[in-house]
């Protein structure tokens, strides 16, 4: 089994679309060229299996079959963080011990959700009795946690004094967290949290973030602007001055996609610059973004580039 890494991945880590066919069946051998498309354009790592691969609407076994095909295919497991967010925890349990098996660089762990009004106390439970069971079944204390904070779509997240108290109960696995509140003071309160490595979810926060220490940021747009973004986060470390005219491209191209839904919008945009039409393709509740909608999100990323 190879060594897990200690240094967190610096730059811009995006979460793959998932492609599908149109039978709804995973298009395995595009989502693996895209996965290394994502890394040849300037990716420090992806994370499959959060809210942008639709994760959600996969099942458990597809889940495990495409990562055992995406590290098959040479996709290097040190540069992923896999999405392992269930809404029980044996499900969850299997998906982090694979992953963990395979040597990736961590796990990004979801709140369970469906239950209202779920305590602190109770998620720190689920947290405790997750990392006991993973490291059972793996043998060793190898697993490394990435917790996944997104309440406006769980439900449920990690506050921050949570956050705090798992860290200080298991420095070794939990390392660190995705914040995709979009919410500064809470990705703040995060980063002040000592040796917990901060992602913000969206690049919007880049500016604040890096300058406080992040290491980069997780960011679903970076599907379609990976260079861009990394060439952002590159400046802020090497030139700050050419810095801002970098991320205000950035930032312009993420809020033109935001309106339209970054899942089917994303994927639209994809097939059209792509020729292949599977890229349109959601599996429901979503829906593919219409032609005429397309075409009007088109025109305006031209309008700011």
């Amino acid at each position: 089994m190879p060594d897990r890494p200690v240094a967190p991945l610096h730059g811009v880590l995006a979460p793959p679309l998932t492609p599908f066919e149109a039978d709804g069946r995973v298009a395995e051998a595009l989502l693996i060229a895209h996965a290394r498309h994502l890394l040849d354009a300037g990716c420090a790592g992806l994370v499959p299996f959060g809210t942008t691969s639709e994760a959600a609407s996969l099942g458990l076994d597809e889940r495990v079959d495409l990562l055992d095909r995406l590290v098959e295919s040479g996709v290097p497991p040190e540069r992923m963080i896999v999405g392992v967010g269930t809404t029980n925890l044996p499900d969850t349990v299997r998906l982090a011990a694979q992953a963990t098996r395979h040597g990736c660089a961590g796990v990004l762990l979801l709140p369970p959700f469906y239950y209202p009004s779920v305590s602190d106390d109770g998620l720190y439970s689920f947290a405790e009795r997750f990392i006991a069971q993973v490291d059972a079944l793996v043998g060793a204390p190898r697993l490394r946690i990435y917790l996944y904070h997104i309440p406006q779509v769980a439900g449920v997240g990690w506050s921050a004094n949570l956050v705090r108290r798992l860290r200080a109960a298991s420095p070794d696995h939990i390392v660190g967290i995705k914040d995709s509140t979009g919410d500064w003071a809470n990705t703040q309160a995060l980063l002040g949290i000592d040796g917990l490595t901060v992602y913000p979810g969206t690049e919007l926060l880049l500016p604040e973030a890096l300058a406080h220490g992040a290491p980069g940021c997780i960011s679903a747009t970076a599907n379609l602007n990976a260079h861009a973004i990394a060439e952002s986060i590159r400046l802020h470390d090497d030139d700050r001055n050419a810095f801002d005219a970098c991320f205000d491209a950035v930032a312009r191209f993420r809020r033109t996609i935001q309106p339209y839904g970054a899942i089917p919008a994303q994927k639209a945009l994809l097939a059209r610059q792509t020729g292949d039409a599977r890229w349109r393709h959601v599996r429901p509740p979503l829906r593919p973004l219409s032609d005429d909608a397309t075409e009007a999100l088109a025109n305006e990323l031209a309008a700011v580039s």
